[in-house]
């Protein structure tokens, strides 16, 4: 598709990415973090997850683990801070509420993504439009986003990534506006677009497609027939054809709910603790998305790493007789099957459940023997999530879960929770 017929598609998507996300929450609240290296450890403050430009620039890999690189942290007096995914999810919340006032279509891609549907905007207005939605959503939320905009998906997130690569004025980017659409995709390794990823990109750069130019001039039924029809639809969005959209996304086939414990578990009972926490949240995730689910697994193992230590590593299965999306019987389900596969001795350093056999609450068969949810069941399933979101993550939680739960991980430099929690309220002198 050439250029001209590029900027004149009745379609125009944009995509919405918040910049450094993790470490932007963070700045809101400490401004004099504005221009120092900051990086976010992992679970049990593990590993580094999220880095500022700073920390990237100065060489720190994602994943590094934070002991290694400690003491090059510490000469370069990098803030080191523990995730805080309260404060992350209520940003999150803040971004999508603020872009939801610019078009009723919005779709929330992750925590820090969404894809806005401008259809429908004159050219010449596009861009002064999609300024507009950055800069109003630095003020409302103090958080800095990049707008790339494109006929298609994939093109959409192409543009986003210029724009920041490039540190585009204004933050926004629209392929439309572009002077030469085959200079930007020559300059986009095949391994950057999106839907491809590392391993992809392998077999593509040794038949000789090396840019996202190659792959979109390259034949669209050859290479379904030599990979997937995910690949033709990627080369059809790249020649400007939307091929992806919101009505192909299908609900999440697995949803897991896992976490390394702070300090090692040797009884049943917090065991049983965890399981049941695990198993709340994915019951929420499942609700979310309309499903339920016909199957949980459950799973335990000691630590890797400890020659001293016996490894051991089980996990078992539960089926319902009947689709559920009810915590209550997910908990019940989830604590007889780690009876079954929990052994006595060894020291435990994880624990997580996996929601499986995932379909739409709609369309359920029916059992001969067995009935479904009941309104009353899903009604207070829909009561608890909604006070939970109203009030913070526990507001109401279930005894199983345990009141403290001394073998919660480790986030020893967590910042306050500025925004849902009034004790953590900051102070303005």
């Amino acid at each position: 598709m050439s250029l001209e017929k590029l900027s004149k598609t009745s379609q125009q998507i944009a995509l919405v990415d918040c910049n450094n996300f993790y470490a932007s929450c963070e700045r809101i609240f400490k401004p004099k973090w504005a221009k120092r290296p900051l990086g976010i450890l992992s679970n049990n403050d593990g590993c580094i997850v999220a880095r500022s430009n700073e920390l990237k620039e100065a060489g720190i890999p994602m994943g590094a683990p934070y002991f290694q690189i400690r003491d090059q942290l510490d000469e370069m007096k990098a803030v080191i801070v523990s995730s805080n995914y309260t404060l992350y999810g209520n940003m999150s919340a803040r971004v999508m509420n603020t872009l939801g006032q610019f078009t009723p279509e919005i779709e929330v891609y992750s925590i820090d993504e969404a894809w806005l549907d401008l259809s429908g905007f004159c050219h010449l207005s596009l861009d002064a439009y999609a300024r507009e939605i950055a800069a109003t959503t630095l003020r409302h939320t103090g958080i800095p986003v990049s707008v790339g905009i494109g006929p298609t998906r994939v093109l959409a997130k192409i543009a986003n990534r210029v724009c920041k690569k490039r540190k585009i004025p204004g933050r926004v980017f629209n392929l439309g506006s572009a002077e030469s659409l085959d200079h930007v995709l020559e300059t986009i390794e095949v391994q950057d677009i999106w839907g491809i990823g590392r391993r992809l990109s392998k077999k593509l750069r040794a038949s000789g497609i090396h840019t996202a130019k190659n792959l979109r001039d390259a034949d669209p039924d050859s290479m379904r027939r030599q990979y997937s029809v995910v690949m033709q639809r990627i080369i059809m969005e790249l020649r400007g054809v939307p091929c992806i959209g919101v009505e192909e996304i299908q609900p999440k086939k697995q949803i897991i709910s896992s976490r390394s414990f702070g300090e090692r578990v040797v009884e049943l009972e917090p065991l049983l603790q965890s399981v049941a926490m695990h198993s709340t949240k994915a019951a929420e995730k499942l609700r979310s998305q309309n499903s339920v689910c016909g199957a949980i697994q459950v799973s335990i193992r000691t630590g890797r790493h400890n020659p001293d230590e016996e490894y051991y590593s089980q996990s078992a299965l539960a089926k319902f007789a009947m689709p559920t999306a009810d915590t209550r019987k997910l908990i019940n389900a989830a604590g007889q099957v780690l009876r079954r596969i929990y052994r006595k001795g060894p020291r435990y350093a994880k624990a997580g459940v996996m929601l499986l056999n995932i379909s739409q609450d709609n369309a359920m068969q029916g059992h001969l023997f067995q009935e479904r949810d009941s309104e009353k069941a899903i009604a207070l399933m829909n009561t608890v999530d909604q006070l939970n979101r109203l009030y913070g993550r526990r507001a109401v939680f279930f005894a199983s879960e345990g009141c403290t739960q001394q073998w919660a991980m480790r986030r020893q430099q967590c910042t306050p929770a500025y925004t849902t929690r009034w004790d953590d309220l900051p102070v303005v002198r």
